[in-house]
């Protein structure tokens, strides 16, 4: 989600740092699971007959399922993953993983995870230093310590994304270092100099809010950093009161931004030949209509196969996003409708590969 971090603080755009406080609330019913060791007991998808993973990670058929495991609830991740997968009843094919700054990445916790899944790492180089500073080079030491530590510890493909949604933390005053264009050039610059380093393993996401009124400025084009650095598209779409269903979802339009033809189309549009990901998704609680998360996890098991391009779904899974609770399982139906969601062959097709 734009703007916001795994402790509780977010970063709006030229806005300094933000707080968010949780009003204590009785959760609704809810399927009960315990701790345990990740993957442990689970059912492994053996995939279909002649499906492979391509060398950019892009499943030959189906999509990858994924999951950023109980964000802002205070597990690690190996106990994170471990619970979410127990309540959907299969293994995560992808486990989204959040970092800034200096933080090392892999951690040994991650490398364990990525022993039988896709690691998803989500780096911001800086919350500090302006994406013109970071093009000219001033984070190198950062990146080059980055690719050092990823090129002794992780072997295996991995999908990186950098500075994740980056549409409102543009400010396109001259001069102010976080234009579109100074975007684009530090995007192109950490993966160029990442793979300068000898990391060759890491397959890239640019992924974008994807939200209409975003997508009509004028600079929203501008932020892309090139075919040569970029090998997924991604996109970070939740189900607020104007979604009703998947297609509303990955389509998001409103009338004040009619000539916004809605994400997937766009890309379909933009780039014919790569994948998109749904990197974070997730369906808020209505209180006001409580079935509303079975009918919607109904209408992506419906609809899915209507976009072919979509390679991955990564679900967000928080009791307290900023904007409402994002459990699959807040209520006993919705955590059935996710589950049998997350069992569809079509997000069982292809193994994650072991190298």
């Amino acid at each position: 989600m734009a703007g916001i971090w795994f402790f509780g603080i977010g970063l709006a755009a030229g806005c300094g740092l933000i707080v968010y406080a949780v009003a204590s609330v009785k959760p609704p019913e809810r399927a009960v699971a315990t701790d345990r060791s990740p993957g442990a007991d689970l059912p492994v998808p053996s995939g279909a007959p002649g499906c492979v993973a391509t060398a950019k990670l892009i499943p030959s058929c189906g999509a990858w399922w994924g999951m950023a495991p109980d964000v802002f609830g205070g597990r690690p991740p190996s106990r994170a993953i471990a619970f979410a997968e127990q309540r959907m009843g299969r293994r995560a094919d992808i486990v989204h993983v959040y970092h800034r700054g200096w933080e090392p990445f892999p951690t040994p916790e991650e490398l364990h995870l990525a022993k039988k899944r896709l690691l998803l790492i989500n780096w911001k180089p800086s919350i500090r230093r302006t994406w013109a500073d970071i093009a000219a080079g001033a984070l190198d030491d950062r990146i080059d310590r980055v690719a050092a530590t990823i090129r002794h510890r992780l072997p295996r493909r991995f999908f990186l994304t950098i500075h994740h949604e980056p549409e409102n933390d543009v400010r396109e005053k001259p001069g102010s270092g976080m234009t579109a264009e100074d975007y684009a050039a530090m995007y192109r610059h950490v993966v160029l100099r990442l793979r300068d380093q000898g990391v060759r393993n890491a397959v890239t996401v640019m992924t974008y809010m994807g939200a209409p009124n975003w997508a009509a400025k004028p600079w929203f084009e501008r932020l892309y950093p090139g075919d040569d650095v970029v090998d997924w598209i991604g996109l970070d779409p939740y189900a607020d009161h104007r979604v009703n269903d998947f297609a509303g979802l990955v389509d998001k339009r409103r009338a004040d931004q009619g000539d916004w033809p809605g994400f997937y189309r766009w890309t379909q549009q933009r780039f014919p030949g790569k994948p998109i990901m749904i990197a974070e998704w997730g369906a808020f609680e209505r209180h006001d209509d409580p079935a509303f998360k079975v009918s919607f996890f109904n209408s992506v098991r419906r609809q899915i196969r209507g976009y072919p391009q979509i390679k991955a779904l990564v679900y967000f899974d928080s009791p307290i996003a900023p904007r409402g609770d994002t459990r699959f399982d807040s209520s006993v139906p919705a955590g059935r409708a996710f589950a049998e969601l997350a069992r569809a062959p079509y997000f069982s097709s292809t193994p994650v590969p072991d190298h």
